[in-house]
């Protein structure tokens, strides 16, 4: 698994191929590449790259997907007996990175595309499909599992008037 430690806002993101992370507001318009080049930490499987403060020679490509508020939070100040009461709110804005690639010196090619325009597509094995005995056991088992159970007890409460008496 190849991911990143990279910087952005003063804050630091765990930045993997394919995922979304969620950085302080960006001023960059919806769909904008964005290459982030502050990467503070490289892990590639078992190899380990820390950066003295950064790593050179290695970016992250990045798509913005979406800028949106994160949840209220509401302060309050209050001291009793004083009649002292103060309530503010705040919602962090932020924006959303769609990381498309991590690139490093080393970093093997991905899959080359043939002349059709598609990519190769390693084959696997179906999974064999359910047999009919287990299919007619299933029914048995639930019966089973029913009758199992113990019916509802339901008591019958009588009424006495005083008349009767």
């Amino acid at each position: 698994m190849v991911y990143a430690i990279v910087e952005s806002g003063g804050k630091q993101y765990k930045a993997v191929e394919g995922e979304y992370i969620e950085v302080d507001l960006l001023p960059e318009d919806l769909g904008k590449k964005k290459i982030i080049d502050k990467v503070l930490l490289l892990v590639n499987g078992s190899e380990t790259f820390i950066g003295s403060p950064y790593l050179s020679d290695v970016n992250i490509d990045a798509t913005v997907t979406e800028h949106f508020k994160g949840s209220k939070v509401i302060i309050f100040k209050y001291r009793p007996k004083e009649r002292y009461r103060v309530k503010t709110g705040h919602r962090q804005k932020f924006t959303r990175l769609m990381v498309n690639s991590i690139q490093f010196p080393g970093k093997q090619k991905e899959a080359k595309v043939s002349e059709e325009g598609v990519a190769p597509v390693k084959k696997t094995r179906a999974k064999p499909a359910i047999s009919a005995k287990k299919s007619e056991k299933q029914p048995a088992t639930k019966a089973k599992a029913a009758a199992a159970k113990p019916a509802k007890k339901t008591s019958k409460r009588t009424v006495s008037s005083k008349a009767e008496k």
